[in-house]
């Protein structure tokens, strides 16, 4: 409620071609993605307002006929200048509050996205008559490969989490008794099914039914899919539910955070990095919850499974997101060949030797 709520604030201060732009292309998506796009969209009005049209007073005053009269030129410039800009806004006290907002190679890119949706939408609707952000290019993307988690680390992480008693004590180890049937359905679940953690947080106790062992997931851009779970995930999650336990739970979200309600993001964020530290695994890209989706998918593929059913199974639409969690696994395959690799042939008899001839 408190990010619609901001949603809404912001749109009110946006011209109404911005807010139809908002509820129509976006429709479907989650509030984080709205709200990142009409935060984007915000910077592009306030960098027209200060080098474009100084005249406009609020980004509320922008008319289609000055969107109209946007040139690539000013793209560019647009661009170049989202690696380092001053905003301002008022705090929650009333001060007016500056700050200095640098953007990497992604953030540019994900702001020059959103102004490049507001003028497909606006020339496919007829409301301006050329849209010229496809002459801007984005800026290149160096991609880092991310390593999921090995064998022995996702062996350690399991233990941690099913045998919680030999690594707390005190305080830490009553609150993972607590959470214990939880953490186990959450983890085993994220493990055996891949599916992002917003995912799993929205998922309801009526979307799981275990007599055809799947449940139903929301995927982004508001589309469902059936999930098949493997044994375990079944298991986890009818222990934790415990349907015909005396207070069984019917309605409601799946899983609940220590206040009753649904569990968040951070909550699952912040859990696993903490059993992940209790095991000695720190490196930053495998203590968040999308090392677990990453290492669902390049078990898959190294079990064989064809890469066009895996970015099924992990809701891809686009098969070239799926090809960055191969190159994760070829990555590993090409360690383990060059590693099993004998380079001085020591499993072979070494060759007679050749008698010396003299010269």
């Amino acid at each position: 409620m408190i990010k619609e709520h901001y949603l809404r604030n912001y749109l009110s201060e946006l011209p109404d071609f911005v807010f139809s732009y908002i509820e129509e292309y976006y429709n479907g998506e989650s509030i984080n993605t709205q709200l990142g796009y009409s935060l984007d969209v915000r910077v592009f009005l306030t960098y027209l307002r200060t080098y474009k049209y100084p005249d406009i007073k609020s980004n509320e005053d922008f008319t289609l006929k000055h969107i109209d009269s946007v040139t690539p030129s000013d793209l560019i410039r647009f661009k170049a200048y989202l690696r380092e800009y001053e905003t301002e806004y008022t705090s929650p006290a009333g001060r007016r509050v500056r700050r200095i907002c640098r953007n990497s190679a992604f953030g540019i890119n994900r702001k020059l996205s959103a102004v490049r949706g507001l003028f497909i939408y606006l020339y496919k609707t007829e409301q301006i008559s050329q849209n010229v952000t496809d002459k801007v290019d984005f800026v290149k993307l160096h991609q880092k490969i991310k390593k999921p988690l090995t064998s022995q680390e996702t062996l350690r992480l399991i233990d941690v989490i099913y045998n919680g008693e030999k690594y707390f004590e005190g305080r830490t180890l009553t609150e993972y008794k607590n959470k214990k049937l939880r953490d186990i359905a959450i983890f085993t679940t994220y493990l055996g099914t891949g599916v992002r953690v917003s995912e799993l947080v929205n998922l309801k106790v009526t979307d799981v039914d275990f007599n055809t062992q799947s449940f139903i997931v929301t995927r982004k851009g508001g589309d469902q899919q059936e999930i098949f779970m493997p044994v375990q995930v079944n298991n986890a999650l009818y222990e934790y539910l415990d349907p015909e336990g005396e207070n069984p739970r019917e309605t409601g979200p799946l899983f609940l955070g220590r206040s009753g309600k649904q569990l968040t993001v951070a909550a699952v964020e912040k859990t696993l990095k903490n059993y992940c530290y209790a095991v000695g695994i720190t490196h930053p890209d495998k203590t968040r919850p999308h090392a677990l989706r990453r290492t669902f998918a390049c078990r898959l593929l190294e079990d064989g499974v064809d890469i066009k059913m895996v970015a099924e199974l992990l809701g891809h639409k686009n098969i070239e997101v799926t090809h960055r969690y191969y190159a994760q696994y070829s990555s590993q395959k090409r360690r383990e060949i060059m590693q099993g690799l004998d380079v001085l042939r020591t499993d072979e008899k070494p060759s007679e030797e050749m008698p010396s001839q003299d010269i």
